[in-house]
């Protein structure tokens, strides 16, 4: 049986269609995911997102812990609020979970980590943080949805709490503020501005229609898997997992390798792995003609195969195939992709594909 968020009821009086999907009964789209997709780029959307954990870390050695177990610096959040975006590694230097972490208080941190990676999440980080004297708390009890678009903010800020309104209107990106069990984070995964609120779970429901009522769409997996893509933004599963390193998944800008005496877990795999050489290329990619790329599809260079896409669809925004892949270091720039026994041109690029509604590359 597939588990349900607090707003699954929700979902099912408003129309949408519900998929299975990691575990959970969630919602695919609520009519034409391409409206949806449109809506974010254009206007406001919103999504469900309670199925991602939400961990709060604390104790005076936090800080300390958390330069241990993730990949990027923690000591780079020197303001309340403000958040950063990291892997945690398996000391092979395999991504255990990409995630997101928020510096609140220097005894209290609080982390987002991926639905369908939750229980090993929370057993890896709570072995590692005995040794630290850290608590961890899951908070099970709290809602979140994803606010997101240009106009996201300015259709949310009046149904946020009286007291947390001005700071996070105030939010600089990749920031957050909070007020009582409220919490609104200037985050998000679709390359729009926006808000992700974390709410006490049994408001959520509320919150979802009068922010429906102020005419922010509501928005399933299909456009958020969209969007999130034209952004260039990764998804566990299918961009990296426990067998890849964050230097072969394009997350090398989230390795903080200085200061040289920060002993984080998977440090000296990495060390090893960048002074090796050779270390597949994550890479951007546009379908030159009709067709759709999807992952696990073959790349080309000649007669060579170099790689495989790792996500691929649709974009609705560039109205052409896009996809993100692995290849090889030497790979060059003429590649093709195996569709069906047919090889059609790819055409490589850098990414993101699109970012607050605009395409970055040339079509």
């Amino acid at each position: 049986m597939d588990r349900k968020t607090v707003l699954n009821q929700t979902h099912r009086d408003m129309g949408a269609r519900m998929v299975p999907f990691g575990g959970w009964d969630m919602p695919v789209n609520y009519g034409s995911q391409i409206e949806e997709h449109h809506a974010v780029r254009r206007d406001a959307g919103m999504f469900d997102v309670c199925h991602m954990t939400v961990v709060d870390l604390r104790g005076p050695r936090v800080r300390e812990f958390l330069r241990h177990l993730l990949a990027n610096d923690v000591d780079k959040l020197k303001t309340a609020g403000k958040a950063l975006y990291s892997c945690m590694l398996k000391p092979d230097g395999g991504v255990i979970d990409d995630l997101i972490v928020y510096f609140l208080t220097e005894d209290w941190f609080r982390m987002v980590v991926n639905a369908a990676t939750t229980d090993k999440d929370l057993a890896w980080i709570g072995g590692e943080a005995e040794a630290f004297d850290v608590a961890v708390e899951a908070r099970f009890d709290t809602g979140m949805i994803a606010v997101q678009g240009p106009q996201a903010r300015a259709r949310a800020e009046p149904l946020l709490p009286s007291e947390l309104r001005a700071a996070a209107m105030a939010l600089k990106p990749f920031s957050a503020a909070y007020a009582g069990d409220w919490f609104a984070g200037r985050t998000g995964y679709t390359g729009e501005d926006g808000f992700e609120i974390m709410l006490p779970e049994a408001e959520t429901p509320a919150l979802w229609r009068a922010l429906a009522a102020a005419g922010v769409q509501p928005c399933g997996l299909g456009a958020r898997d969209t969007l999130r893509l034209e952004a260039g933004m990764n998804l566990y599963g299918s961009d990296m997992d426990e067998s890849l390193t964050p230097l072969e998944s394009g997350l090398a800008w989230t390795v903080a390798l200085e200061p040289a005496e920060r002993d984080f877990i998977g440090r000296t795999a990495l060390e090893k792995q960048k002074a090796a050489g050779g270390v597949a290329v994550f890479t951007g990619l546009v379908l030159e003609g009709k067709g759709v790329l999807r992952g696990h599809q073959k790349v080309f260079d000649g007669d060579r195969e170099v790689g495989e896409i790792t996500s691929g669809g649709f974009s609705p925004t560039l109205e052409r195939s896009i996809a993100m892949a692995r290849v090889a270091a030497d790979a060059g720039d003429a590649l093709e992709v195996d569709i069906r026994g047919k090889r059609l041109p790819l055409r490589r690029v850098k990414m993101p594909f699109v970012r607050n509604g605009k395409p970055c590359i040339d079509l």
